[in-house]
């Protein structure tokens, strides 16, 4: 899974501690959570989706999802 948790926490000027306070995690959740080391509950990825002003499709990306973004594969 690769997020745009980062991308999109940027074009808000937020830090990892913002966005974590925002959410109420600790920021190494943010952390791992940015480097597709940590795959949250429903509850958070709702939760950061809504602190970024974004939908969870947006921001979570499964393997098979970037394929289809790059135009390789053709399902």
């Amino acid at each position: 899974m690769r997020t745009r948790v980062k991308e999109f926490r940027a074009k808000f000027g937020l830090t990892q501690a913002d966005l974590a306070h925002r959410v109420d995690v600790r920021r190494e959740t943010i952390v791992y959570l940015e480097k597709g080391k940590y795959v949250p509950s429903l509850r958070l990825a709702h939760d950061v989706a809504v602190a970024l002003e974004s939908s969870i499709d947006e921001l979570f990306l499964w393997d098979d999802e970037e394929t289809d973004l790059e135009g390789t594969d053709n399902k």
